[in-house]
């Protein structure tokens, strides 16, 4: 049977693909946000959350400390880039959200497994480079290549994992072929772009709608999923071995460190009810992305939690910014 061998989690903001002299940058996209999910769980604009900011916030915004907090995440980056080379798996699993990539209007699926040959991540047009903020721009190379680019993927053991989760009762969307002028999500680019995933390394792909209401699933169903897709690692017939990848989160773009600690804590505990009892209004925006992160967690419960670090990153006085945090399981 397949084996697990490594899980992988990690931040995929922008944020971390630029150097500090963007974080302005991204502060002012922030200032023009109204919809921003204040750690009460509610939307507000900007100068709310400004008038409610805690005390201590300016410390965190000189360069030195931006310095100091982009070099660590980079740090961490490299680790689980070193842990995946080293352990080299022979697939890896991904769990990530579509944030209208290759599901729009058309169809937003709570989960959707692909088993078709191979995904391919298309590159920018200059036309939407152009219409790009200067930070998103910087940051583009982490998220699509100049050229396109081919992810295999592993149709029998795909199909595997979808008639696996289907049996247990979830409700999974099957496709076997990709929009041609829709890419590969950059929750999943991620893995080859920052991660050093090999381009020969076949995916087995689970997308979760995270950002899309009403269909976003629970923090509980989440991770009973990750339950059932691990089971189905196991089940796989095959020798291989397996590294499972979640991307995205934690807090953003608002800087959440008591829910965003709360996460990686109970992650360590194996409190399965601190993760499942998460509410949906505090998993909403760019916070929904926790739900990857609980799904893998259900996933790799019989593996070893480790904490690399976790860097709140704040970006402007209202403590807009992104939670960025860095594990892995062996």
């Amino acid at each position: 049977m397949a084996e697990i061998v490594l899980g992988v989690a990690a931040a995929h903001t922008p944020q971390l693909s630029t150097g500090t002299e963007m974080w302005e940058d991204f502060a002012n996209r922030d200032r023009k946000n109204p919809n921003l999910i204040g750690v009460d769980g509610q939307f507000h604009t900007y100068d709310e959350l400004l008038a409610v900011a805690p005390t201590g916030i300016e410390a965190q915004l000189t360069d030195e400390v931006w310095a100091a907090k982009h070099e660590e995440c980079q740090r961490h980056i490299q680790t689980l880039t070193d842990l995946l080379a080293k352990t080299a798996p022979d697939v890896v699993v991904v769990i990530g959200d579509d944030q209208h990539e290759l599901f729009h209007d058309d169809g937003v699926p709570a989960f959707a497994c692909y088993d078709g040959p191979e995904l391919f991540d298309r590159p920018r047009t200059q036309q939407e480079l152009d219409e790009l903020a200067p930070c998103l721009r910087a940051a583009a190379w982490a998220q699509h290549a100049d050229t396109l680019q081919r992810y295999p993927v592993d149709v029998e053991f795909s199909r595997h994992v979808l008639t696996a989760l289907t049996l247990d009762d979830f409700d999974v969307m099957r496709f076997t072929r990709q929009h041609p002028d829709r890419p590969l999500g950059h929750a999943f680019t991620f893995i080859r772009y920052r991660l050093g995933v090999p381009e020969t390394t076949p995916m087995v792909p689970l997308f979760v709608n995270t950002y899309f209401p009403p269909n976003v699933p629970s923090a509980r169903r989440c991770h009973d999923i990750g339950r059932s897709l691990a089971a189905a690692i196991r089940d796989w017939p095959g020798d291989q071995k397996v590294a499972v990848i979640a991307t995205g989160g934690l807090s953003h773009f608002v800087v959440d460190e008591v829910l965003d600690r709360g996460v990686l804590d109970a992650i360590v505990k194996n409190d399965t009810e601190h993760l499942c009892s998460i509410s949906r209004e505090h998993l909403r925006s760019g916070n929904s992305e926790i739900l990857n992160w609980i799904a893998l967690a259900g996933a790799l419960e019989s593996l070893t939690p480790t904490v690399l670090g976790y860097v709140p990153g704040y970006r402007s006085p209202a403590a807009t910014g992104a939670g960025m945090g860095f594990m892995y399981w062996n």
